[in-house]
Formats: C-alpha cells, structure tokens, sequence
C-alpha cells in the first residue's frame, strides 16, 4: 500500500531476509501489492554470497523476469556457477596472504582487491586466509616477526607517504625470504623503490610523490606533466594496451602478449633508471605500445615478484580469477604446501 501511494506499481517484489519466509506472507504481500504470487521472490543471508543466483534461481526468478519483460530468450543455464559454488564448500587447503595496507581497519577499502584473492582462492581450491596488516606499524627491526608465517604478500593501492617505509619493508622481505609477492599500482612503485635502494645501489631512490627533493626520483611525473596541474588532469584513467614481453613471468601467466587493463594513477617508473634496474634484474615485463611506459616489473630470481601500475583485481570473476590473481596465490599455494 505504501508503494501504492507512491505511485509506484511494481511487477516483482524481492524480499530480503535473513531466514526462509512462511508462505503466508508470500500471499498476503502478492495480494495487497497486486502482483502475481510467483513474482514475489525470497532473497536469504546466504553464508557464501555466490550461492545468490542459484537461491533466486529456485524461485524461477529469471524466467519470471523474462516473462515479465516480454523477453524471449533460452532458460539459464547455471552449470558453470553451481561447479565454483561447489568448489568454494569443499576447498581443503589454506594459504595465508598478508595485505598490507595503510587502510586495512576499513576492510571494504580492498574489497575488490579481497574479493580478487579469493577468486584465485576458488581455482586452487583453497582457502585464502587475509592477514590484515597496518603498513604503519612495519619497520625495519620489526618485518621479518610481523610477516613470518605467510604465503604471500600483496601491496594494494594508495596515495601518499604514510605508511611507505613499511610497505618497503614489507617488499624487502618478500623479495629476500622468498615469498609470493604482488604489488598493485602503488605496490607496484614500492617494489621499484625498494629493489633501488636494497638491490640496484640507488640508496637515496624515492617517489617525487613521496619526497618531492629526492636526489633519485624512480618514481615521478613523465614529462608534460606537474604537480601543479589540477589532479583530475595528471591522473591516467580507464583502459590501456600493454605489451608483455616474451619469456617472463607474466607472459607465462597471461599467456599473450597483449593486453588491456584499468588504470587509476599518476606517477610513472622512470625511464632514466630503467637500464640501471634492469642490469640489477628488475625485469621491466609490461611496456605501453609506444615503449615508453613500464606497466610491469618483476625479478626473476624469485617464485614470484610482479608488479603492476594498473589494477587487475578489477576484471576479476568468481569463475574466472585474474590470471596474476590466479599466478599469485598459486605461488602462495605451492610455499604452503613445502610446509606442511
């Protein structure tokens, strides 16, 4: 009634609740809204969000939305989605991946980056197991304590320098002790900072985000740009090409040598450091078409090390992780199985 006397005349209710609903309020809400009894749907709290579509589905909601709509289009076919529910209830392993962040008391702030590991989980049928750590409380003495235990590190994005010395660190140790690391945009830059300072000899090497004096400036504006133009203006937005170079990792992950990926940021790897890192073995594996961005770096010399200015955990799919999701916890998988 209430919907009534707002002019709106619905043909499908959906209700949500948190327990199965008595058929009498099935038939009282069909009689005083004035739709048919089918068009009104169940939507439960469901312990796996992915288990939605098919509890919808058992209430014929899509074939009652298309009867609605007028549309005449084959039945659903829901196969490949009650396979990765499956596979998500009877996952036997776990691996622990540590996100480091200076965000992380808001989980939602990475949630697509979350749900990204998680996909990835779900092909290598394992639990992925988020350690939710504080970037600002990582230091130099501290690092090795703070992420013992893990399978893998992932460094997310962000802007700004708090919390930058430990994203560092945190990239050190992975880089040193072995473990899967994945830096993303920022995570990206941090792991060109750190190899420059720890591997490549540039000890003062920083970001002009960071420390805007830096004598060693790997991470900077391109030229054209500058920090004095409005902030829309130096952001590189939306989808870009990438060429991935041959025999390395992520060739080997993607499995092409094109690319389009989502972008969302504004400084860049800079060109005049690329042959002093590369000659160290920071590998520049993503390049722009034009040769003159580096949109990928990893180091050979390690299980797995990528990082990448763009953000993958975007094009991410339950049923179809991310192929550097998918290389990632994979690595991260195979540490936790050398453990146990």
């Amino acid at each position: 009634k209430e919907l009534q006397g707002m002019g709106i005349h619905p043909d499908i209710i959906v209700l949500r609740c948190d327990e199965p609903l008595e058929e009498a309020i099935f038939q009282k809400i069909s009689m005083f809204c004035n739709v048919r009894l089918d068009c009104v749907i169940e939507n439960r709290t469901l312990p796996i969000l992915y288990e939605a579509p098919l509890m919808l589905e058992k209430s014929n909601f899509s074939a009652v939305v298309c009867r609605e709509l007028g549309l005449e289009v084959p039945a659903a076919d829901l196969t490949e989605w009650e396979e990765t529910v499956k596979r998500i209830k009877e996952r036997p392993y776990h691996v622990r991946i540590g996100l480091v962040g200076k965000y992380v008391q808001l989980h939602d702030a990475y949630l697509s980056v979350a749900e990204a590991l998680r996909h990835a989980g779900y092909a290598w049928n394992t639990h992925v197991d988020i350690q939710w750590i504080d970037a600002e409380e990582i230091t130099k003495e501290n690092a090795e304590d703070k992420l013992s235990g893990l399978d893998g590190i992932i460094v997310p994005g962000g802007f700004g320098d708090r919390g930058i010395s430990g994203m560092i660190e945190a990239a050190r140790v992975a880089r040193e002790k072995q473990i899967p690391y994945f830096g993303i945009c920022l995570g990206m830059q941090i792991a060109v900072i750190e190899f420059a300072k720890n591997v490549a000899g540039l000890t003062q090497a920083n970001s002009g985000e960071f420390e805007p004096d830096c004598p060693q400036k790997v991470i900077d504006f391109m030229p054209g740009q500058s920090d004095e133009i409005a902030k829309g203006g130096t952001l590189r937005l939306g989808a870009y090409p990438c060429i991935i170079q041959p025999d390395t990792l992520m060739a080997k992950c993607y499995g092409k040598t094109e690319i389009q990926e989502r972008h969302r940021h504004r400084y860049e790897y800079q060109n005049q450091y690329r042959e002093t890192l590369e000659n160290a073995g920071l590998i520049c594996s993503g390049i722009s078409p034009d040769g003159n961005l580096v949109e990928a770096v990893e180091w050979k010399d390690h299980p797995f090390f990528i990082g990448v200015q763009y953000h993958p955990e975007f094009k991410s799919r339950p049923n179809r992780p991310h192929p550097l999701f998918y290389g990632f916890i994979g690595a991260a998988f195979a540490l936790s199985q050398k453990k146990d």
